[in-house]
């Protein structure tokens, strides 16, 4: 997806529509959830396929990915004011990043929970603005360079990248390996990429009023 126009300037100034949305519920995590407390986590040594439980935590992500996405495309679409946007976010965040979870979950959901964090990041870093003008290729080879003690720093060149996708800018796919080092930052650019896909998704989307998106 290439540069688009951006889309956050000049939002207040317009009355956004009123429109009531349900974006993510907890009957909607807890149904993820028990999908996960079911599902076998073992390896099959006769399959290439992600194990059972692996599959389904994948789609447990992308599920929050696209909801919380479609908060902001619906900003973009003039349907909320920023601090509107960002209620509604908070909303989310708390039923995702926030509640207990069983203790036999507790490793993956954590994992689940450690990548999702700049998902909500980026999307508070395009509301505010404070992004703009850097190279994606910049702000990658500048993240990289963190060590694992620095990782409020890394986290915050991450938001910038999902900034940055969120307005329109391709990433992060050509800077994925398989064998690349498994660090935080490079974990955070696997979920833009999830987040870039999501968004892609979204294009034309604009729901009507009442339904649970």
């Amino acid at each position: 997806m290439g540069q688009q126009k951006k889309k956050g300037a000049g939002k207040e100034s317009e009355a956004p529509m009123k429109l009531f949305y349900i974006f993510y519920s907890q009957e909607r995590w807890d149904n993820w959830m028990s999908s996960l407390q079911e599902a076998d986590f073992g390896d099959d040594p006769d399959s290439e396929d992600l194990p059972q439980g692996l599959s389904i935590l994948s789609g447990f992500n992308e599920d929050i990915c696209v909801a919380v996405l479609k908060i902001i495309k619906l900003y973009q679409n003039n349907r909320f004011a920023k601090e509107e946007t960002l209620e509604k976010l908070q909303e989310v965040n708390s039923i995702v990043m926030e509640q207990e979870v069983p203790e036999d979950l507790a490793d993956v959901i954590q994992y689940m929970r450690d990548q999702l964090i700049v998902l909500f990041s980026s999307c508070t870093m395009y509301l505010e603005g404070d992004y703009k003008s850097t190279e994606i290729k910049d702000l990658i080879k500048a993240g990289r360079a963190f060590s694992e003690d620095e990782g409020q720093a890394a986290l915050d060149i991450a938001s910038k990248i999902g900034a940055h996708v969120i307005n329109g800018t391709s990433c992060c796919g050509r800077y994925i390996k398989d064998n690349m080092e498994p660090t935080p930052f490079n974990e955070w650019l696997i979920q833009i990429e999830i987040m870039s896909e999501a968004f892609v998704s979204l294009k034309g989307f604009d729901e009507q009023a009442g339904e649970d998106i």
